[in-house]
């Protein structure tokens, strides 16, 4: 006999959501096995470089919010397979990361707002959460050196970041320097043995996000 716990279960909705240069491609998910305690939006990694909202440690970053109650929303930059505009250069990404956040506050249930993100995402969701409001922050990869310098300030709001030590796309001497310049910073996770996709390692991922979040939700 299996006795085995269930594997927690989502409700998903495919849709668009309107953006500042037009329809952007969205999937909302709710848990259907719990309360909701919360919302996450979360960005995906570099849309000229196959990034997409279905990018596998994207994937990671809905299910660890899901486990804990959160309902979550993936959305397709301009210019990202089904949605429309073109790719620029992060400025007009940062605008979408600010529309969909605009549509979660309207939309979400109850509980926190947090913003995730990997790659360049996570870069555009730092750059968002010193400009919009947000209950928290989780920042997987971030390509800060390239799509968050010169930045006004910080997120005022918990933040957890996460890099493998063996990331070939982003340096994590850069992501170490740049988070000593920050004061009071970010808690900073680095992952011994794991390179920038997380291959054999999204559980890890999942489990290190559950927690953070857990503690501070």
């Amino acid at each position: 006999m299996n006795t085995s716990s269930p594997k927690r279960r989502a409700n998903a909705e495919k849709f668009f959501i309107s953006g500042p240069a037009g329809k952007l491609e969205a999937i909302f998910e709710r848990p259907v096995d719990r309360a909701v305690t919360g919302a996450v939006v979360i960005c995906h990694p570099h849309p000229q470089h196959g990034g997409t909202m279905h990018n596998k440690v994207v994937h990671t970053l809905a299910r660890a919010f899901l486990r804990l109650g959160f309902e979550a929303l993936r959305f397709n930059f301009r210019g990202t397979e089904n949605s429309e505009g073109n790719y620029d250069s992060g400025r007009g990404e940062l605008d979408d990361a600010r529309s969909a956040l605009a549509w979660m506050d309207a939309r979400r249930a109850t509980g926190p707002l947090w913003l995730a993100g990997f790659s360049f995402g996570a870069a555009i969701a730092v750059r968002a959460a010193i400009i919009e409001p947000v209950d928290g922050l989780v920042s997987v990869a971030p390509a800060v050196t390239r799509f968050a310098t010169g930045l006004s300030g910080q997120p005022d709001c918990p933040w957890l970041i996460v890099q493998g030590d063996e990331d070939e796309l982003v340096d994590v001497e850069d992501t170490i320097d740049w988070v000593n310049q920050l004061r009071p910073g970010p808690e900073l996770l680095v992952l011994n043995g794991v390179e920038h996709f997380f291959h054999g390692k999204l559980l890890v991922l999942r489990d290190a996000v559950t927690d953070f979040v857990s503690l501070h939700s």
